[in-house]
């Protein structure tokens, strides 16, 4: 109940900054969505839709190389992903019926849409599960190999969102806070469950 909390406190933060900066919310959203080409339409799809095959593929591609090299620690990484981003989308999904905001496709006519968008606005769904999946992998393999190409697709993911007018800036801000965050709190409880584990497991008498 305790990792539910943030929840909370991102949707009563990002509600007031919603609040205060909606005529700069609306104006730069206004700047991506509607300068429209037949590049950015097929990157915005491919893009939005590279969310799932990402979240599913990742933690399944590494379990399964885990469990044919029976390397447990590989095991270990791909139960960190799922756990996270379950995390993440109770967030994300406990923050969006708490705010309830309108998209914005709904509330200003001058919005294109360009893609699917069901149920309220804040935080993007899809951009907090991308930028969960990108800090995961830069904090279980933290190489520039991984962490740049990771963070580089998490942010299109957000401009996608925009673009296709489905979310606000704010939203794919505070998205990106609700991933990243899910990655690290996730991180920290399992190191916290390892030391546990280790302490119990060192105190315990020999030959038990």
């Amino acid at each position: 109940m305790k990792l539910i909390q943030p929840a909370f406190i991102i949707a009563a933060s990002f509600l007031w900054f919603t609040a205060a900066g909606q005529n700069a919310d609306i104006d730069l959203l206004k700047s991506i969505n509607q300068h429209e080409t037949a590049f950015k339409n097929g990157l915005g799809k491919t893009v939005s839709a590279s969310v799932t095959v990402v979240n599913i593929a990742a933690p399944l591609t590494i379990l399964t190389v885990g469990l044919a090299n029976h390397d447990k620690k590989l095991q270990k990484d791909a139960a960190y992903m799922a756990g996270g981003y379950l995390l993440s989308t109770i967030i994300t999904q406990a923050s969006k019926r708490i705010i309830q905001r309108e998209r914005p496709f709904n509330k200003y006519p001058f919005i294109v849409k360009r893609a699917d968008g069901g149920g309220y606005s804040m935080p993007s769904g899809h951009t907090s599960s991308a930028f969960y999946s990108a800090t995961s992998l830069s904090i279980l393999y933290p190489k520039w190999y991984v962490i740049a190409p990771s963070f580089i697709w998490a942010s299109a993911v957000g401009w996608s969102r925009m673009y296709e007018g489905v979310h606000y800036p704010t939203d794919v801000l505070a998205g990106a806070v609700v991933g990243a965050g899910s990655a690290w709190v996730t991180y920290k409880v399992q190191k916290w469950m390892d030391k546990k584990a280790a302490a119990k497991k060192a105190a315990k008498p020999a030959g038990l």
